[in-house]
C-alpha cells in the first residue's frame, strides 16, 4: 500500500527537493516550447529567488513518505493573489495531487480575503489551461501580447475576439 500524501506548509528542509521540482517545471516548458535554453543552466536557482520573494509562509508542498512530490505557491499583492507555481513531479501526476495543492492554496487565498485569485499558465501549456478551467478559473482578466524578435518558432491558430495569434 502506498504511503499517504500530505499537503503541508513548506519547511526549510524541503528546499533541495523543491529546487528539483522547479527544474522539472522548466524542463516541461523547454519541451512544450522546443527551446532548451529556457531557464538557463541552473533553472532550480529560480526556486530560491521565488522563495525569497514570496516567503516560506506562502508555499505548500505535497509529501509522500518524507519525499516532496509537489509544490504550490501564492503571491499576494494588494487586492489580488496569484498561484505561482504549481508543480507535481512527473511520476506522481494524474493522481489528484494537483487538485489537492490547488485546494490548499485556494483556501488560503480565501482566508486572506483577496477578491481575485489568478493563475498565468504559458499560452502553449494547453493541459494546464484545461486543468485550471476545470477547477473553476473561467474568467480572463489579462492577456499578455508581445512581438517576437527571437528565432523561436511559434504555433498559430489561437483566436481571441476574432484576432489570430501565435502561441
Amino acid at each position: 500500500m502506498a504511503a499517504r500524501i500530505v499537503i503541508r506548509a513548506y519547511q526549510e528542509g524541503d528546499r533541495e527537493q523543491c529546487r528539483s521540482l522547479w527544474r522539472e517545471l522548466t524542463e516541461w516548458h523547454r519541451e512544450i516550447y522546443q527551446d532548451p535554453s529556457i531557464g538557463g543552466k541552473h533553472p532550480e536557482d529560480y526556486f530560491d529567488k521565488h522563495l525569497a520573494k514570496v516567503g516560506r509562509e506562502h508555499i505548500w508542498v505535497a509529501v509522500q513518505a518524507s519525499k516532496v512530490i509537489g509544490l504550490v505557491g501564492l503571491i499576494i499583492e494588494e487586492n489580488e493573489a496569484e498561484i505561482e507555481p504549481i508543480i507535481v513531479s512527473k511520476t506522481y501526476r494524474h493522481k489528484g495531487i494537483d487538485k489537492r495543492l490547488l485546494k490548499a492554496v485556494v483556501c488560503e487565498a480565501r482566508k486572506k480575503g483577496v477578491p481575485y485569485l489568478n493563475v498565468k499558465p504559458v499560452a502553449r501549456n494547453v493541459k494546464t489551461i484545461r486543468f485550471f478551467h476545470k477547477q473553476g478559473f473561467k474568467t480572463v482578466g489579462h492577456i499578455d501580447l508581445f512581438m517576437n524578435f527571437s528565432n523561436r518558432s511559434w504555433k498559430s491558430g489561437l483566436k481571441v475576439h476574432g484576432c489570430e495569434f501565435d502561441f
